[in-house]
């Protein structure tokens, strides 16, 4: 009969085997967590030069009376004259309007128009209609509404003609007048990006969803409000975070048709940054704007995605 020695490793073993704990392995974890990082290394790399550099940067230049030929460290004396600048109030103020315009006209426009469009026959000419403005660029834009808005354009000759002559206006040259007329103008272009948007979204809607909630009679705005809007409400998030920044940043149309003007009474806060760098060579004034630009931007995108954040965290408790 053989004898079994301590060497054995069946030797001392009397019962079953146990089962190994349950859980991930360890080893395992920390392989997957190297090649994480290896993936996200070039990509947290490339924002750490493009972005967070050179906005320390500008950080760092804010702090210096810099004309481009001389630099003098001032501290926060930019900052102090640029928040006791009315010039840079009124700034704020059409900043604050188009944030407002941008999302109350475009983003709800795109979205109505995206559920009358998307399931009737003429809906693909009525889209069409409304996606190619936003395929123009900014300059295309800006020209075709100082055609239509300048003393003698062709909004004042038509209301000349239609026998409204006390409602033409100088659209262009008196505030808030202008900045109102050029949202109504970004509007016009920025109102594809969103229908395009928001009927992605449509598409991504199970016609099951629908279906169940005409049977249990449903219709009309009863519908939109209980089943199609919060199918959305992923795609609405990007569509409102999308338009918030943008309005934030905007220059382009504004540059073209008022380049500020009158005076300085419709900049936004992006045109008094261009302004004050590349017009009054004033370098260090026009980093402090820059650097309260980017903190207004990144402040605004913030708090707008954790009130989302928390309402969807308490929506799923």
């Amino acid at each position: 009969m053989d004898v079994l020695t301590p060497a054995d490793p069946a030797a001392g073993r009397t019962g079953p085997r146990r089962p190994r704990p349950p859980g991930p392995d360890p080893r395992s974890e920390r392989r997957r967590a190297a090649w994480v990082g290896a993936f996200l290394t070039p990509a947290v790399a490339l924002i750490l030069l493009l972005l967070l550099v050179p906005f320390l940067v500008t950080a760092w230049r804010s702090l210096f009376d810099d004309n481009g030929v001389t630099a003098r460290f001032v501290g926060l004396s930019n900052y102090v004259a640029l928040f006791t600048d009315p010039d840079f109030g009124r700034s704020l103020l059409n900043t604050v309007m188009w944030v407002v315009g941008t999302l109350v006209l475009p983003v709800l426009l795109g979205l109505l128009l995206a559920v009358l469009t998307h399931s009737v026959r003429w809906g693909a000419v009525a889209r069409t209609a409304v996606v190619i403005p936003y395929a123009l660029s900014g300059s295309a834009t800006a020209l075709l509404w100082t055609f239509l808005l300048r003393t003698d354009g062709a909004v004042n000759q038509t209301l000349s003609a239609a026998g409204l002559g006390g409602w033409q206006q100088e659209w262009l040259l008196h505030w808030p007048m202008n900045t109102l007329v050029m949202i109504v103008a970004t509007t016009w272009q920025a109102t594809g990006a969103s229908l395009i948007l928001f009927l992605v979204g449509l598409q991504t809607i199970p016609s099951e969803t629908i279906e169940a909630a005409r049977l249990d009679g449903a219709r009309g705005l009863q519908l939109f409000l209980r089943i199609i809007l919060p199918q959305l409400r992923p795609m609405t998030v990007v569509v409102v975070g999308m338009s918030i920044v943008n309005s934030l940043k905007t220059f382009d149309i504004v540059w073209l048709l008022t380049q500020g003007g009158p005076g300085t009474a419709s900049e936004t806060l992006a045109l008094t940054m261009y302004r004050q760098t590349f017009t009054l060579n004033r370098y260090g004034y026009g980093a402090a704007v820059s650097v309260v630009l980017t903190v207004v931007v990144i402040a605004a995108s913030w708090l707008y995605l954790r009130r989302q954040v928390r309402q969807r965290t308490g929506e799923a408790v």
